[in-house]
């Protein structure tokens, strides 16, 4: 018994996990996998969720078999024992430094864009922010998947009126004849999209809290993967045919590009709401499987403040410790000035790693066919580390740094 209140259904399993992998990057990466590959791109799409599947099926089965709040750290930790699920619990909350502030401030980016804020107003608007998803997640886990599964309606829904409004038809869509796609360029944009896909691993956090964990949470997972990849694959078509890409124009514009073209300036604030809420979704499902994994890490000591849960069984401290730490990490990024780009590619090394612990688990914990499979998803996490290159180092360094100098437990 986890201690957390099973309250989450199929259809909110959906929302919670299509909103995470589309998030930041509905409005970005079709434009940017266009830029790359072209028509190519089109084809990238299914390849890619082929690629991912495997990886996908192994987290719906420890998902389903061992639905527990601490993710892939309680999946490690029945495999290799609790010093490697320490290392890994605290390898996913390294990323809380570098990762969230950033995401933050591509979703503040849309208010820049309607009201022409700077500096301090986009402060405002992240800290603000960080409030409400604090007060949805004091909630609970129903809170947070109604609100997303709002999102992602609203998401399918402007895409499906810029295809109707555009005059698009499947006989129009470029696609290339298989002969005569560009392997390279692919390969390349394949690179550039797997981003999209990280979600899984936290969505993993909140494989307890489903009301009937064995039967939805696969479900969820996979139905949740194949909504957000036929997003993906509508809006580079959409990018496509209105050839809203180019080196000279932000990625993040394609869409609200297309809208403006479509409908008029004045529907440009639909788009950039839209576009908020999309990224609100996305960190609010990160953070709320942050604050599940830190309660998860501090039960081993029962009277912790972090370890307690409110009356409705939410992890209100864990949640509001995970808040703050965003803060002072949102408010040190703006004082230092940091330009969060470089440091975004190194986090990505972060979940490639933690992808592939999961995989490792899962060819200690599953057996026949499934253990192929987590094998498989293992060889695909090293090719993903190897098409990072040098820079995946970053995540080797902290796996080996944590396993080094993190203090021992006395049970351990």
């Amino acid at each position: 018994m986890s201690g957390l209140k099973q309250e989450l259904g199929l259809a909110q399993g959906v929302g919670l996990l299509s909103t995470s992998l589309l998030g930041t990057g509905v409005f970005a990466v079709p434009a940017l996998a266009a830029l790359v590959a072209g028509d190519n791109s089109l084809w990238a799409w299914p390849a890619l969720i082929v690629l991912v599947f495997p990886i996908a099926i192994v987290f719906a089965l420890l998902g389903r078999h061992f639905p527990s709040a601490g993710g892939v750290a309680h999946f490690v930790a029945l495999a290799f024992g609790p010093r490697l699920a320490r290392v890994t619990g605290w390898l996913f909350l390294s990323v809380i430094p570098v990762g969230l502030p950033a995401a933050l401030h591509i979703a503040t980016g849309f208010g820049q864009s309607l009201f022409g804020w700077h500096d301090s107003q986009l402060l405002l608007a992240e800290l603000g922010t960080l409030a409400i998803i604090w007060w949805i997640g004091s909630r609970g886990a129903r809170s947070s998947a109604n609100l997303q599964t709002l999102v992602a309606i609203l998401i399918v829904a402007l895409v499906v009126a810029i295809w109707i409004y555009g005059d698009i038809t499947l006989a129009a869509i470029p696609f290339p004849a298989l002969p005569e796609v560009d392997t390279p360029q692919l390969f390349a944009a394949l690179s550039v999209m797997f981003w999209c896909f990280v979600g899984l691993e936290a969505f993993a956090h909140l494989a307890s809290e489903f009301k009937q964990p064995e039967r939805d949470f696969p479900r969820a997972l996979m139905i949740g993967l194949l909504l957000a990849g036929t997003v993906y694959w509508a809006c580079t078509v959409l990018v496509l045919h209105f050839n809203a890409y180019s080196a000279d124009r932000a990625a993040a514009t394609s869409l609200p590009g297309i809208v403006v073209q479509l409908f008029g300036v004045k529907a440009l604030w639909i788009a950039c709401v839209i576009g908020y809420l999309a990224c609100f979704a996305s960190l609010n499902i990160y953070i709320q499987s942050f604050a599940r994994l830190v309660w998860s890490q501090a039960q081993h000591l029962p009277d912790s403040y972090l370890a307690r849960l409110t009356k409705n069984h939410i992890p209100r401290n864990a949640l509001s410790a995970v808040i703050g730490c965003c803060m002072l990490s949102t408010l040190g990024i703006y004082l230092l000035d940091i330009n969060l780009d470089a440091l975004i590619v190194y986090a990505n090394g972060i979940f490639i790693m933690i992808y592939l612990l999961c995989m490792l688990a899962g060819c200690r914990l599953l057996t026949g066919r499934y253990r192929a499979l987590a094998a498989l998803g293992g060889v695909l996490c090293l090719l993903l580390l190897a098409m990072v290159g040098w820079k995946s180092l970053y995540a080797i360094i902290m796996l080996a740094a944590l396993w080094l100098f993190l203090p021992k437990r006395r049970v351990d």
